[in-house]
């Protein structure tokens, strides 16, 4: 399938791009030669990326839920909330950690969660954060990032087609990709 074409107000990101862009994302953090413990990514935006930088550098990944896009079906940034607990499967959180997001918008959520994990996580020396896009809105800049969108538009990833199909439709869903 093919993506709509980009404008000032919408980015559309297909498959392929999107996992060059996590590749690349990867190569500008191993170029810069710093070396993290363990990959921290926020879910739900940073989940792919931040498997992927996790397997590509062997490290540990560990999983924060945080959610701010709720309102009008998930298009407006909301209150931002940060889970209880994080999932991780070796050890506590701590050394070098690097913070993984898709994108940094109003560049709140990397700001509390770096907030979040020096409050709560003594055993945490360093955080260095990695984004694919930032907004011209953002109050912060990431450590690493790939692309600046002074613009503002609407990143569609091209995971959000989940976002609108539920478990009843996926049988017609199924059949479009079908071959004839």
């Amino acid at each position: 399938m093919t993506t709509p074409p980009s404008t000032d107000k919408d980015l559309w990101v297909s498959w392929d791009e999107y996992n060059r862009l996590i590749e690349r994302l990867a190569l500008k953090v191993y170029e810069s030669n710093w070396k993290f413990d363990m990959v921290l990514c926020l879910a739900r935006g940073g989940v792919r990326p931040g498997d992927a930088i996790s397997r590509i550098f062997d490290v540990p990944l560990a999983i924060l839920s945080t959610s701010s896009y709720r309102e009008e079906a998930g298009t407006k940034q909301g209150d931002l909330d940060i889970a209880k607990y994080m999932t991780m499967t070796k050890g506590p959180l701590a050394g070098r950690i690097l913070l993984v997001d898709d994108l940094a918008d109003s560049g709140v959520t990397l700001m509390r969660v770096r907030e979040h994990l020096q409050a709560n996580y003594q055993d945490v020396t360093e955080v260095r954060s990695a984004v694919i896009w930032v907004k011209g809105t953002s109050s912060i800049k990431p450590d690493y990032h790939l692309v600046d969108l002074p613009h503002n538009p609407w990143i569609h990833q091209p995971f959000e087609d989940y976002d609108g199909l539920r478990p009843h439709q996926l049988h017609s869903w199924l059949k479009k990709f079908e071959q004839n």
